[in-house]
């Protein structure tokens, strides 16, 4: 590495907001300051050539990590999972640890970790309101939990306009019969979050089955929801996998409803979402449709 890019690198590691590390030979090689600060650790007892297992609650859960790391690697996989760990001054936090190896041809050799603390996460997660209203692959609501978010604007007397959007992503069982159910749900995993900087706050996206997803839009009309469902159609279609040694792209059909009278129930609002889906779908795919409803034949 030249002296330029080592001091880039140095500033990197110095400066950008990422908890990140270099591995090498269970130990650590070259740390983050946030990576530092996240266990307790100043300049003056940084983690730099530290051994890995340092920060393990135990040798147990050091070497079972280091094993899934390590089969994970030699398979093509990165690993992206919860781990309980210690800081310096003996406290535990559970840590979400991304790693992978610097290169794939090389999977043993240097690896890079990316850690967030999800203590608290973790904690909401597992509480049991938490499991009844949100689903466990992408964390985003779950149908039922939409529903009944969604029943509370069907009938409603207030005057604000309400949308709901209604996706299915296409050819999305390729991913799955070529890379594998866990590559499948991280793919979800990652629309969902992508999906949600996509609306407002007081917008509700839930994952209502398998590759379906609904976006539900209060005091929007439909002009605007519009607008909100080709840029996120636009947004998927831009969105790239990257797991691993796998690559994987996939498009999006998009059904655009506005809560109307006719639509008395959530079950008609999410039919009539579908079946605005649907003639995207018919349409190749990778379009935005908009539901008119019936229109009543005249009896004067």
């Amino acid at each position: 590495m030249s002296t330029q890019d080592a001091n880039r690198l140095q500033a990197l590691m110095q400066r950008a907001p990422l908890a990140a590390a270099f591995i090498a030979e269970g130990r650590f090689t070259r740390v983050s300051e946030p990576f530092n600060h996240l266990f307790g650790h100043l300049e003056d007892s940084e983690l730099s050539e530290a051994p890995t297992r340092s920060v393990f609650v135990s040798d147990a859960a050091h070497s079972g990590c280091s094993e899934r790391l390590r089969s994970s690697f030699q398979s093509g996989q990165p690993v992206d999972e919860e781990v309980e760990l210690v800081r310096r001054d003996g406290s535990r936090f559970w840590g979400r640890l991304q790693a992978s190896p610097v290169d794939w041809q090389q999977p043993q050799a240097e690896a890079l970790w990316v850690l967030s603390d999800v203590t608290a996460a973790r904690a909401a997660r597992l509480a049991p309101t938490w499991t009844a209203k949100h689903d466990p692959v992408t964390e985003l609501s779950n149908r039922r939990e939409f529903e009944r978010r969604l029943a509370e604007h069907v009938g409603s007397r207030r005057n604000e306009p309400v949308s709901v959007l209604w996706l299915d992503l296409d050819r999305f069982g390729d991913i799955v019969t070529g890379m594998g159910g866990e590559t499948a749900d991280h793919f979800l995993y990652g629309i969902g979050q992508l999906l949600q900087t996509k609306v407002r706050a007081s917008d509700t996206v839930a994952r209502i089955e398998h590759d379906r997803f609904s976006v539900l839009l209060p005091d929007c009309d439909q002009h605007y929801a519009e607008i909100v469902a080709e840029k996120i159609r636009s947004s998927i279609s831009g969105y790239r996998l990257r797991w691993g040694l796998h690559r994987a792209r996939v498009k999006a059909s998009v059904g655009v409803v506005l809560l109307q009278h006719s639509l008395e129930t959530p079950d008609a609002v999410l039919a009539a979402a579908t079946l605005a889906c649907g003639e995207a779908k018919a349409a190749g795919g990778d379009c935005v449709r908009v539901f008119v409803s019936a229109v009543e034949p005249s009896m004067g």
